[in-house]
């Protein structure tokens, strides 16, 4: 008798987001995400913009990425599982202009464009968000392209 595969689990592939404006409390373009000067070259960086009615839901968790002037930005969420990549920055495994991985099950994903690198990701990437940094190296959020 052949074995038969369970569903995806509630959060899984199957209810991943195809855009980060498509989860609860996205932030609206043009939106402050952070500043050039506050990020070290070849840091990654959880951060986190509180909820509309703060205290009652849960804010909008993102991670930005700098390799020299370019800052990447991606939703703080697996694309395995729907779970943050780590819940705290100590707990943030990356690699430096190359990978960030996930802390639960070490999906990997490509620091340039967020693609599955290996792991349990099975092909999906992570969300990106479109950022620009302006001239006063405010990087906020861009329309997409």
């Amino acid at each position: 008798m052949a074995a038969q595969r369970a569903p995806p689990p509630r959060g899984g592939m199957s209810d991943t987001p195809t855009h980060w404006h498509q989860l609860p409390h996205a932030p609206p373009v043009g939106t402050l995400l952070g500043r050039l000067d506050a990020l070290a070259d070849g840091s990654a960086t959880l951060q986190a913009l509180p909820a509309p009615q703060a205290g009652t839901e849960p804010p909008f968790r993102y991670l930005l990425l700098r390799s020299g002037s370019e800052v990447k930005a991606y939703v703080n969420r697996c694309a395995h599982f729907g779970v943050p990549l780590a819940a705290r920055q100590d707990l943030l495994i990356f690699v430096p202009h190359t990978s960030i991985t996930c802390n639960v099950h070490y999906a990997r994903y490509r620091w340039s464009d967020g693609a599955c690198a290996g792991g349990e990701c099975d092909g999906v990437g992570l969300l990106p968000i479109p950022v620009v940094v302006d001239a006063q190296g405010r990087i906020c959020i861009a329309p997409s392209p």
